[in-house]
């Protein structure tokens, strides 16, 4: 049915696919610059600035917490001195005092021992025996298992003490890594890394070779050129334990609106 009143009305144009899809192009490019401005706000976004602000603020704090470990040992060096100075001990309290210090790693020590190193593998390392398989990115970097491994090993073996590159451990230290850094009591290190012992040589060297961890470690040195390297020493000295000794834990939340029940 045809109505008189629409006669004056001309005929809609349609627009073509073609031009329509050119202009939803224009539009989405738009949209993509503005939002890439606001994103980068005015840097270029294809570097990685972002990554490297990341890394100097990791080694900064690793700076600072190095600074304050060696503030805290200043303190806790004169509390000591305090403490002696007031101390009204018998001598056996006092030699029993001393040896728990010794125990506990917050005294320095010196003795015979020796020093492991282990470092990554060559970037462009290949297979160095027949029918070995081609390395792959993990078998060429120093894993949290080796480092624990080679740590357990020497506690094993009699270590009196030990420590990772610059640090003592105590009780409570955990070595880690993160990717290819350790983080160790608050401070980030990149191999080579090296673990250090006070102990009778000979048996911390057979502890090392008894563990079954290390002699898989073993199997990748000989075939990829992982770095392993043990060095003896006639005398020793390992710092004492700089850092905090306070315990830090979780804590339950208990809401304020929580009633016992009969």
């Amino acid at each position: 049915m045809s109505n008189s009143d629409d006669s004056s009305v001309g005929p809609r144009r349609r627009l073509r696919p073609a031009r329509l899809l050119t202009a939803a192009v224009f539009a989405l490019a738009g949209l993509i610059f503005v939002t890439s401005f606001n994103t980068s706000k005015g840097t270029n976004i294809r570097t990685d600035t972002s990554l490297l602000k990341l890394s100097d603020v990791i080694h900064e704090r690793s700076q600072n917490n190095a600074q304050l470990e060696q503030s805290t040992a200043a303190v806790r060096s004169r509390v000591d001195a305090l403490a002696e100075h007031g101390d009204s001990s018998t001598r056996a309290e006092d030699a029993k005092l001393a040896a728990l210090r010794t125990a506990s790693g917050t005294e320095e020590l010196t003795g015979k021992g020796l020093t492991v190193t282990l470092n990554d593998a060559p970037p462009n390392a290949t297979a160095r025996i027949p029918n070995v398989p081609e390395p792959q990115p993990n078998d060429l970097v120093i894993h949290q298992q080796d480092l624990q491994a080679v740590v357990n090993a020497l506690w094993q073996g009699g270590a009196e003490g030990i420590q990772v590159m610059d640090q003592r451990l105590i009780a409570t230290s955990a070595v880690r890594c993160v990717g290819n850094t350790l983080i160790l009591q608050g401070r980030v290190y990149s191999p080579p890394y090296k673990v250090s012992a006070v102990g009778d040589p000979a048996a911390l060297r057979k502890a090392l070779a008894a563990s079954p961890a290390l002699q898989n470690y073993q199997l990748y040195v000989n075939a990829y050129g992982l770095g392993w390297k043990v060095d003896e020493h006639r005398s020793l000295t390992l710092p004492g334990y700089s850092g905090t000794v306070d315990l830090h834990y979780a804590k339950p939340v208990v809401p304020s609106s929580a009633t016992s029940t009969p």
